[in-house]
């Protein structure tokens, strides 16, 4: 009974493993490079995650997350962030509606936040009052007005893009807002040959032809199973060895996240290397996750949970530098030996 639930749950997860790769041959239908973005962006997609995207303009941000609503089949919004956008602009609002026998009622019009993909462009935009109205979306997937709270539809993800050079008129999103995103992602320039790629195909003037890999229903039922992934105790141990390390006040801490790091990460973090872990375990058809799992998502999981000091910015040390040089010094569990 075990081997055949075994191999169906492997069944599954091969079939799951072959939707990732459709997936991503039809982004790359547009999209050149981006390996590591795109497989951050699935992660976060199979476990319910949002993501911040961070890079300069004109890396065709806003286009591949909308060939990726396009490839997934889900209904898809863009909000421009602005100065004066307002709470209601995003959320919705009760308007005044008069029926037909002269009868006045309060009927709520849904704003862009009830979709699936949520595109929240330039987040830095627009001032702390409008960016909160996201902050009950994102973490209860919800949203009251006046008395009524409203459930978003399912599956329900906020990506939302930042540049990181231009910050005359910008509003840094607060600690609490930048800890609801699973990942903050990095997307940087592409290499030589992908950019000769990029001028050839681009000024065609064709546009490529994308199909539908996924349903909504789809990614709703592949979220269940990347939660069936399994964890072991071990693993377990080393996330959270790996997140206290991030803490300076914390005994575990190493000397140089004592000297250089003004506060680390929280209980978040560690449930988010977690999930992401089961994400790239899932994606590549293994029943568990591994030390490497964790490893290659730590740098995402962790870049805007910790705060870099004076100190490591004057010697040059990026928040990257530090997550890297933690997972260097940072052992896994020792695995005991079994004894008969």
């Amino acid at each position: 009974m075990s081997t055949g639930k075994t191999r169906n749950l492997g069944d599954v997860l091969q079939e799951f493993s072959q939707h990732r790769r459709l997936m991503q041959e039809e982004l790359q239908k547009v999209i050149v490079g981006q390996d590591e973005v795109i497989e951050q962006l699935f992660a976060a997609i199979f476990t319910r995650g949002h993501c911040l995207l961070v890079g300069v303009p004109g890396l065709a941000k806003t286009l591949l997350v909308s060939t990726l609503a396009r490839i997934l089949d889900v209904q898809f919004k863009r909000i421009q962030f602005t100065p004066d956008l307002m709470p209601s602009d995003i959320t919705g609002t009760n308007v005044l509606e008069e029926g037909e026998h002269g009868r006045r009622d309060f009927r709520f019009v849904e704003g862009p936040v009830f979709t699936n993909i949520l595109l929240a462009d330039e987040i830095n935009r627009t001032p702390p009052k409008t960016q909160a109205a996201l902050l009950q979306a994102m973490q209860e997937r919800e949203v009251t007005v006046g008395q009524q709270t409203y459930a978003l539809p399912e599956p329900f993800f906020t990506i939302a893009t930042q540049n990181p050079i231009e910050q005359e008129g910008t509003y840094p999103l607060p600690e609490a807002q930048l800890d609801r995103f699973m990942f903050n992602i990095k997307v940087d320039y592409p290499t030589a040959e992908e950019e000769e790629r990029i001028l050839a195909s681009t000024t065609r003037g064709e546009r490529p032809e994308v199909r539908k890999v996924l349903s909504g229903k789809a990614i709703v039922n592949l979220q269940t199973l990347v939660g069936k992934v399994a964890v072991s105790e071990y693993v377990v141990q080393y996330v959270s060895r790996l997140v206290r390390a991030t803490r300076p006040k914390d005994p575990s801490a190493p000397p140089f996240v004592q000297e250089l790091v003004d506060w680390g990460a929280g209980p978040r973090a560690g449930q988010f290397l977690i999930h992401g872990g089961k994400a790239l375990a899932a994606m590549d058809a293994r029943f568990s996750v591994a030390i490497e799992d964790i490893q290659k998502i730590a740098i995402p999981v962790l870049r805007h949970r910790i705060s870099a000091n004076f100190q490591a910015q004057a010697e040059g040390m990026a928040n990257e530098d530090i997550i890297q040089r933690l997972i260097r010094e940072t052992p896994p569990p020792v695995i005991p030996k079994y004894v008969k």
